[in-house]
């Protein structure tokens, strides 16, 4: 019988509705986020936002309150000159990419310490019905890529129609053995 490692850290809270292979369709619950803009390549932006973020949970903030690491790490392609709650288009160029830390649920937008870092905004991500792909491996944008095919082809396949962008959601520290990583891609849908 194989058992799954207990995690230490708190995930989105999700509910599977249906499953095929690597893939699941999935009823997401609301979520509170802190998130962050930068102007980076598909690889590097979440290095350069997971230092200003993780300073915002070490105590960087208006409380100097310590609040616990969750996961994913989602990164999503973002417009600088667009509200940060509005998708746009996935195209290369120097719009940025939102990177945004799940806060624990514990937390609510009145009690949520707030950023001193003007950089990050403090938002919450209503329920929503979601597909996602999990897979291993390095953070590459070419790992990326193939999976976010399989996973388009999926939702055509299935009548399902994608809203917003897609979100790559990173669950492990960089330290993990690559092979070992838990990854996803997540796509709103209707």
């Amino acid at each position: 019988m194989l058992v799954e490692p207990l995690r230490a850290v708190e995930e989105a809270e999700y509910r599977v509705i249906e499953k095929s292979g690597d893939i699941e369709l999935r009823d997401y619950s609301p979520a509170i986020v802190a998130e962050t803009l930068v102007n980076e390549d598909f690889e590097d932006a979440g290095n350069r936002a997971f230092r200003k973020l993780f300073k915002y949970i070490s105590g960087a903030n208006a409380e100097q309150d310590n609040i616990a690491m969750t996961t994913p790490v989602a990164q999503e392609k973002r417009s600088a000159k667009i509200a940060m709650t509005a998708p746009v288009s996935q195209r290369s160029n120097a719009d940025g990419w939102a990177v945004s830390f799940m806060m624990p649920a514990a937390y609510t937008l009145d009690t949520i310490p707030r950023p001193t870092d003007p950089d990050i905004v403090i938002r919450e991500i209503p329920a929503y019905r979601a597909v996602a792909i999990r897979y291993s491996g390095r953070w590459t944008e070419n790992n990326y890529l193939d999976h976010l095919e399989i996973l388009q082809d999926w939702i055509a396949n299935s009548n399902l129609q994608a809203i917003g962008e897609p979100v790559w959601a990173r669950y492990d520290p960089p330290f993990k053995p690559w092979f070992l990583r838990r990854n996803e891609i997540i796509v709103a849908v209707k």
